[in-house]
């Protein structure tokens, strides 16, 4: 982990201290920390807020240096539940999911700390980043999914019943698909 992202996750760590109800580390980052060998330049983050309102998350990060991307943040907040900011001493982008219960609540109960010098950060397992990949469903999403499971032996059997119950919530079989087509590479590896 590079030190500009070791400093944008203790800026992180601080801010969200005693906000919300939790909050953890996912994406390319965290696919980095289990396996993955991806390079990007941004931090993708999840908060449950609870009751906490948006303008008191976004005050407790602009404390500690994490400042708004766009000037309507109210509009795009309801449009896409994320809050783009950017880290303004390094310049690194960092998105923050504004997650509520279901999948996202599930994913931070499972979340596990991670020692990453002398910071300890909440990841998403291993089985919930090569989820939230398969339901991204772009190239580099898939490859990092491959790379997560080859790199912690995972037998995917474990997130079929996850996979089926998504699959089944959305009304669609793309994620089952990725799944198949997952197993079918890591079985020719």
């Amino acid at each position: 982990m590079s030190s500009v992202v070791r400093d944008v996750l203790a800026a992180v760590l601080a801010a969200l201290e005693d906000v919300g109800d939790g909050w953890y580390l996912f994406g390319a980052q965290a696919a980095l920390l289990r396996g993955s060998r991806r390079l990007t330049s941004d931090v993708d983050l999840t908060l449950l807020p609870g009751n906490t309102p948006t303008s008191v998350i976004v005050g407790r990060l602009s404390d500690h240096g994490i400042v708004l991307r766009v000037a309507d943040v109210d509009d795009f907040v309801r449009q896409t539940r994320v809050l783009p900011l950017l880290h303004r001493v390094s310049g690194m982008p960092v998105d923050l999911v504004l997650g509520g219960p279901g999948l996202e609540q599930m994913f931070l109960e499972a979340a596990e700390p991670m020692q990453l010098g002398d910071l300890v950060i909440p990841v998403a397992t291993a089985e919930h980043l090569i989820v939230m990949k398969l339901l991204a469903a772009r190239p580099k999403d898939f490859e990092d999914a491959l790379a997560i499971a080859r790199a912690v032996s995972l037998d995917l059997d474990r997130i079929e019943p996850l996979v089926q119950a998504i699959a089944e919530g959305l009304g669609e079989d793309d994620i089952r698909a990725a799944l198949a087509e997952l197993r079918s590479r890591q079985a020719r590896a």
